[in-house]
């Protein structure tokens, strides 16, 4: 018996990365995964993948910062199985931008693929989730939302905001009783595509394996993160093993934060 067995659950962000590796895990422990990204060439091979390997998953064309994307990825859902239990809020992303140069533009296409998109997803979720039996909310955060990036103004503070965000919602559908609980992962620096290029342009480094090697210096334990690493968080938040667990942090980061 998996850990998530027969549960329904939303991956946004799952085309690539850390995205995927949790909806790959999720499927692989027994949930029916519904994959969202706009990558939609890989988000497509990744739910084939997961079927490949004999597990439920399937995929659409969702910007997370769009509520009319939610409505539609919702109503699907509604079709095909009538609820959701596990949402996982993991679409985002940043560039490099300090708070002297940073446009209002760009601050708030930060704020929309991050915040926005974590907010509207969270919020419609529970307006259904109260109604179906509850479920598990896991917002991806950053260690971002509690390191003050010289270089990421605009990211800090969005990643800040979903965890209060988290916070404030897991407090109250658990004080209103509807059996929902949010939760917020904040990652380290993960061995990603978008992650070893973020940890590049942060060092200046000439090559993704100097930033690695800059960044594994800056880990406690030894090494960066792998997707695998936060899927597992994840894993154990979106499961009925952290029934007592709501309105809190995981903080996965090799101890980088603790230094």
């Amino acid at each position: 018996m998996g850990r998530v067995q027969h549960k329904i659950a939303l991956v946004t962000g799952a085309a690539n990365g850390l995205g995927r590796a949790t909806a790959t895990l999720l499927a692989r422990e027994g949930a029916q995964v519904l994959l969202t990204d706009i990558d939609d060439a890989n988000g497509e091979a990744a739910a084939a993948r997961i079927r490949a390997d004999g597990g439920r998953a399937r995929y659409l064309h969702h910007d997370a910062s769009k509520a009319e994307d939610w409505e539609a990825v919702f109503d699907a859902l509604r079709h095909a199985h009538g609820r959701l239990d596990i949402l996982v809020n993991n679409a985002g992303g940043g560039t490099y931008n300090d708070i002297e140069t940073v446009s209002l533009a760009e601050w708030r296409r930060i704020m929309s693929i991050n915040l926005d998109a974590t907010f509207i997803g969270t919020q419609a979720a529970i307006r259904w989730m109260k109604d179906t039996g509850g479920g598990s909310i896991v917002n991806v955060s950053s260690v971002a939302a509690f390191v003050g990036s010289p270089n990421l103004a605009a990211y800090c503070a969005a990643k800040a905001g979903i965890n209060l965000l988290s916070k404030s919602a897991g407090v109250y559908c658990g004080q209103k009783g509807y059996g929902i609980r949010v939760n917020a992962v904040h990652p380290g620096l993960v061995e990603t595509k978008a992650g070893v290029e973020m940890a590049r342009l942060a060092t200046g480094a000439e090559s993704d394996e100097q930033a690695i090697a800059m960044f594994t210096a800056l880990h406690p334990i030894g090494r960066i993160g792998q997707p695998e690493d936060i899927a597992q968080g994840i894993l154990y938040l979106a499961s009925d093993e952290s029934s007592f667990v709501t309105a809190s942090n995981l903080v996965i980061d090799g101890g980088f934060i603790s230094i």
